[in-house]
């Protein structure tokens, strides 16, 4: 938790609730409990993962004036809303795709290392009164992260159903993170 009293109030606003925004999905990703498929725990996993997202964007919306940057929120929320929604669809036939014992290990253990690196980089992100450069610093760790557990779960057999998905996540968060460095660029000068 960082001190946000240096900050004026709209930016201590906005990194307080960052800061619950955070708690909330690494409760929701650290408290599911891994199963017999990895297809369906990357799932579970990554539904809070993209929840937050969302609930960052709006939370930056509330704030920012830079139209780039609102049109890379929209983006977010437009695109992880529908990721949640494909996902909740394949989930039962996910499920019934069961994984070996080893397998499930391995994958469980990256993603454990992939899950600490996101969070400690959004956590440690550096702050300023700059809400918008705040927040592409958090976000892209976020979207880091969001590639590292696709590329994870695709070393696994996976359901038919999860291979697209996780296509469009990968497509779709390394465009965000090109976006959100090309910007933080522009605005630093």
């Amino acid at each position: 938790m960082h001190n946000t009293a240096l900050f004026s109030l709209n930016t201590q606003k906005y990194l307080t609730r960052f800061d619950e925004i955070l708690a909330e999905m690494v409760r929701g990703m650290t408290q599911v409990k891994p199963t017999d498929s990895i297809s369906e725990t990357f799932i579970l996993q990554m539904i809070p993962h993209h929840r937050a997202a969302i609930e960052m964007s709006e939370n930056l919306l509330q704030y920012t004036t830079l139209i780039p940057l609102q049109t890379i929120a929209q983006g977010i929320i437009r695109e992880q809303t529908q990721s949640i929604s494909d996902m909740q669809a394949a989930l039962p036939v996910c499920a019934a795709c069961r994984n070996a014992p080893p397998e499930r290990s391995q994958y469980n253990q990256r993603f454990r290392a992939i899950f600490r690196t996101m969070v400690d980089g959004m956590r440690n992100a550096r702050r300023t009164n700059d809400i918008d450069a705040n927040f592409m610093r958090e976000m892209i760790p976020h979207h880091e992260g969001a590639i590292r557990m696709c590329e994870n779960v695709r070393r696994f057999r996976i359901c038919p159903e999860l291979q697209p998905i996780t296509q469009a996540i990968l497509v779709s968060q390394r465009a965000g993170i090109r976006q959100m460095e090309a910007l933080l660029r522009q605005i630093r000068g």
